[in-house]
């Protein structure tokens, strides 16, 4: 597993002020949404699927996405399910 600890400071060096550890339960899935600001994701274990702008993207252990501000996405975990660190 990447080290939660590390890329929680690395996030708040970058700048997102709301960071936290989040998990999610097998196939647990988000319809297409947004966020008022930028969000940074780090998988820690698991897999999440995301689909934005007509790509389709699986995230797994020591991966990075971020999503811009406003920009339309959905999500779908994996079977396992998913831990990952969230910054806002």
């Amino acid at each position: 597993m990447t080290d939660p600890d590390t890329i929680i400071r690395q996030l708040k060096d970058e700048g997102y002020v709301h960071v936290f550890v989040w998990r999610d339960g097998p196939g647990a899935t988000y319809p297409d949404h947004t966020h008022a600001g930028e969000t940074a994701h780090v998988v820690l274990e698991g897999e999440i699927t995301i689909t934005s702008e007509g790509k389709i993207v699986t995230y797994r252990p020591g991966d990075r996405f971020d999503v811009p501000a406003g920009q339309v996405h959905r999500a779908r975990i994996g079977s396992q399910g998913c831990l990952y660190v969230v910054g806002e």
